[in-house]
């Protein structure tokens, strides 16, 4: 009886502690969109087309940002201190052609820790008293060459800046290529109207038409997403065994808007993170109602007899 209740232990643990992996595709949270096409059934007087398309853009201009943290008793100590590790780090970085800093005031406050006042009679009182200042600042640095940042980081380093907080990616050239994706998605939309009036066999020059369009800009920095990357193998163990877990790495990688539904990319291939511009047009044509023939209509005339006779009126040459 104590071995059938022992294993019945070891396997409820095998169940609670069964193998789990934290690379992305078994990870609960990433799904994948259903592969099968689904439309709508078509209306009788209604056609819907659409234009979707998408510009991968190299960025030619970055900003980088890193935060700066100093703490000191006095204001004077804490604004030599911060300037010091700031001097030093620009004057560096400006050794390199091309790049610009600037430096964003963050925030300048006093810094308190409790003091414990001891009273004979009474319990220990706790008071808030200053005890110094936090200065806070944020260096702005662009460069125009990516790998410029591997060299940035260097010369921060050795000034003890490490939070490097964000990097924004800019292009000048955003204006022409949503042109271009205009362009080509207006001969997208003649050629799919052409063939739109071949397979119905008619002609929508006359019909109703209202057009709608719409930008949509991705950028780098919003398209990072992330994982644990680690795998926990399966361990029987006794109920009162202690488990220290260790701190599993959390893996940040780039993930572009996919290219698989539109009708055309500019710069399909990205090897590096990159701009992506989306455009999508929308026709909708109103067909033209067709009007009853008269000619299959017959006409009776009613004498004052109340004789009815049927009457033959030509055809209209319209």
């Amino acid at each position: 009886m104590k071995n059938i209740l022992c294993l019945a232990s070891v396997l409820a643990f095998q169940l609670s502690f069964a193998q789990f992996s934290g690379n992305i595709n078994y990870q609960n949270q990433v799904r994948y969109a259903e592969n099968n096409i689904n439309i709508n059934l078509p209306t009788p007087n209604n056609i819907v087309i659409n234009i979707k398309g998408m510009a991968n853009v190299t960025a030619d201009k970055y900003v980088a940002i890193f935060s700066l943290t100093q703490v000191a008793e006095t204001s004077e100590e804490v604004n030599s201190l911060m300037d010091k590790r700031l001097n030093s780090s620009i004057t560096e970085i400006k050794i390199n052609k091309g790049i610009e800093t600037y430096i964003d005031m963050v925030s300048f406050v006093p810094v308190y820790q409790y003091a414990v006042e001891k009273k004979i009679f009474s319990k220990k009182t706790y008071n808030e008293v200053p005890t110094g200042f936090e200065l806070k600042k944020n260096l702005h640095v662009k460069f125009s060459d990516p790998s410029q940042l591997n060299e940035l980081i260097k010369i921060l380093a050795k000034n003890e800046i490490y939070d490097l907080v964000r990097v924004d990616y800019f292009a000048n050239n955003l204006e022409l290529i949503k042109k271009e994706l205009a362009n080509k998605a207006k001969i997208s939309l003649q050629e799919k109207v052409k063939s739109y009036e071949s397979l119905l066999g008619e002609t929508f020059a006359n019909s109703e038409k209202t057009i709608n369009e719409g930008f949509q800009i991705k950028l780098p920095t919003e398209m990072y997403k992330s994982y644990e990357a680690h795998n926990s193998s399966t361990l029987a163990l006794s109920r009162l065994a202690n488990i220290n877990q260790a701190n599993k790495s959390t893996t940040l990688y780039y993930q572009p808007v996919l290219d698989k539904e539109f009708d055309f990319v500019i710069n399909p291939t990205i090897l590096k993170p990159v701009i992506q511009v989306m455009y999508e047009v929308k026709l909708l044509i109103t067909k033209e109602k067709k009007s009853e023939n008269r000619d299959n209509k017959s006409y009776i005339l009613i004498t004052p007899n109340g004789e009815m006779r049927d009457l033959n009126i030509p055809k209209s040459n319209k």
